[in-house]
């Protein structure tokens, strides 16, 4: 097995050397999420909305690294949910990861259940959202990860940390707009605006928005945790006069650089170092969206203030500086600096040579035909990955295959596509059918895998953030056009390439992951783009059980999950 012709012995003495240090002061924690309806005025509109203990984004959870969280979830709210805590391996746990319906069934209203999870070796910013429809864009917060008591950061300890969560504000219930778009077969509407930490900033024209304001003293060093929960926006950010050192992407530590800008996609997180040395005054912080498809969203900018103590003076919209929404050089000259840490804290580098499992997956956007009453015309906006569309069971994946219940799902989910086409070239007139199922990829315990993620020009094109559950995986590989698996390997960096948990596939072009099927359980794969994702941009990767009960998949909870509609 390739895991085990890799130089496994010294890996997991490394691991365990690691684990050693960090998980011998473990603590555990408990929170309460109340789940319930809150009326929110933004926009001069008052909105009535889904959230956690009244709050928009939800709580904070902030624990250490090594840490087990306890989260007892009520739903106190008008329909089912679920929630997921993104970027959270849970070994050996899938059934505290979350998404509706593959590892678990909704918890009911006027229903609880309690969420075990269970960090390793994660270290910074990740968040928790709903995993139900679009019911995240209301439910969300963040899950900051501080270094173990006996470790310290591989960088100059920050004076201060802050959270900054980039959001999509609709005037509206989200579940009803992806409901309304998926019954009528369209594309959900646009955001009304966008948000930073729940503020709407002082673009938009209603006097009664709020800014966001984030207070810093001269000479002081910040840590932002910067979360993209945004529904289906890409976005740049900047702070005026103000460099941004990037530090940590999806938990783990990168090779630090400077920019003036960061671009981050919906599902990951960076955190970031600023460094308040400049003139003692007021600073916008900015985002937009970022955008290479031919439906772009809006192109609203959203500010928030860096205000240093006892400053004085007014804001200067025009020294704003933020890459245009189509800006892909940009977005580029971002994302390519970014390359792993080599630091105590990170784990060993463990990236697969010899692959045992390769799935090429080729993501579009397609159409089927629209047969209901509410149908606005005669075909209806479909995603797919190999040619598939997911459709979600009504029992959950993961019951299913632990109980090894017949016709939910079937293990034929297709390795590489139907059929080769030039992938990025003109489509007009192409074909843009695709089929419909709930398709698994079936892998062995301790499998080296490589997927190649291929972007294809169906439908608008444009990049996709995908987010693989229960693994950070190594980025090794991106390029333009069509992915050769002939030349484009040589390509390829095994030798610090970021360990991450939601990737960017450009537009027209490809990445390629790479990772050991070492977290026995049942794992969603899917686009962070919540209208891709509704619309069948997913599939599900079962890794099967090792040969001892360490390599296996943990027991249900003794208390039960949620029961599934109608059993």
């Amino acid at each position: 097995m390739g895991l085990l012709n890799q130089g496994f012995v010294l890996w997991l003495v490394g691991v365990l050397v690691l684990s050693s240090l960090l998980l011998c002061r473990a603590d555990v924690h408990h929170y309460e999420f109340f789940v319930r309806e809150s009326n929110f005025t933004k926009f001069c509109n008052t909105t009535t909305l889904l959230v956690v203990n009244d709050s928009y984004p939800g709580p904070e959870i902030r624990v250490r690294r090594g840490d087990t969280v306890y989260v007892n979830v009520h739903n106190q709210g008008n329909y089912g949910l679920t929630l997921h805590w993104h970027g959270v391996k849970q070994p050996r746990n899938p059934w505290s990861d979350g998404p509706e319906f593959v590892t678990q069934c909704p918890i009911q209203p006027g229903t609880n259940f309690t969420y075990e999870v269970i960090l390793s070796d994660e270290i910074g910013t990740l968040w928790w959202h709903a995993h139900s429809d679009w019911t995240r864009g209301s439910v969300q917060g963040a899950f900051v990860i501080l270094p173990a008591e006996n470790e310290t950061y591989p960088f100059p300890t920050p004076d201060v940390d802050q959270t900054i969560i980039l959001q999509s504000w609709y005037n509206g219930d989200y579940k009803q707009i992806i409901d309304q778009a998926l019954a009528t077969g369209t594309s959900p509407g646009q955001p009304d605006a966008y948000a930073i930490n729940g503020h709407l900033g002082d673009t938009y024209g209603c006097p009664n928005d709020t800014l966001f304001r984030m207070q810093v003293d001269y000479e002081k060093t910040y840590l932002l945790r910067i979360i993209n929960a945004a529904m289906n926006e890409p976005k740049f950010f900047s702070i005026t006069n103000h460099s941004l050192t990037l530090v940590a992407q999806d938990a783990s530590y990168v090779q630090r650089f400077t920019s003036d800008y960061i671009l981050i996609h919906p599902g990951q997180t960076m955190d970031v170092l600023v460094y308040a040395n400049q003139n003692v005054g007021q600073y916008y912080m900015a985002t937009r969206p970022f955008s290479d498809a031919s439906a772009m969203p809006v192109d609203f900018i959203t500010t928030g203030v860096f205000q240093y103590t006892n400053s004085e003076g007014g804001l200067n919209a025009s020294l704003i500086t933020l890459p245009a929404i189509n800006d892909t050089n940009a977005t580029n000259n971002f994302v390519t600096r970014i390359r792993n840490a080599n630091v105590t804290q990170n784990p060993p580098l463990n990236v697969p040579t010899d692959i045992d499992r390769r799935v090429y997956m080729a993501i579009a956007t397609n159409t089927l035909p629209c047969n209901t009453s509410e149908c606005l015309f005669r075909e209806r906006i479909v995603a797919s990955l190999n040619n598939v569309s997911f459709v979600f069971p009504r029992i959950d994946i993961l019951q299913a295959y632990y109980n090894s219940i017949n016709g939910v799902f079937t293990t034929n989910f297709p390795l590489e596509p139907s059929v080769f086409y030039n992938f990025t070239g003109d489509l007009a007139g192409f074909n843009v059918n695709t089929s419909e199922g709930t398709k698994a990829v079936v892998l062995n315990y301790g499998e080296a895998v490589e997927i190649v993620l291929q972007a294809t020009n169906l439908g608008a094109g444009g990049s996709h953030p995908i987010h693989l559950h229960g693994f950070s995986f190594y980025w090794v590989g991106t390029g333009s056009g069509n992915f050769n698996n002939v030349t484009d390997p040589s390509s390829y960096n095994l030798v610090d390439p970021p360990l991450i948990n939601t990737v960017y596939v450009p537009a027209r072009g490809w990445v390629a992951l790479r990772f050991f099927a070492t977290n026995p359980g049942v794992w969603f794969m899917h686009c962070h783009f919540e209208r891709h994702s509704g619309w069948g941009m997913d599939t599900v990767f079962i890794v099967k059980n090792g040969t001892t009960v360490e390599t296996s998949i943990r027991p249900p909870p003794a208390s039960g999950m949620p029961r599934c509609p109608g059993t």
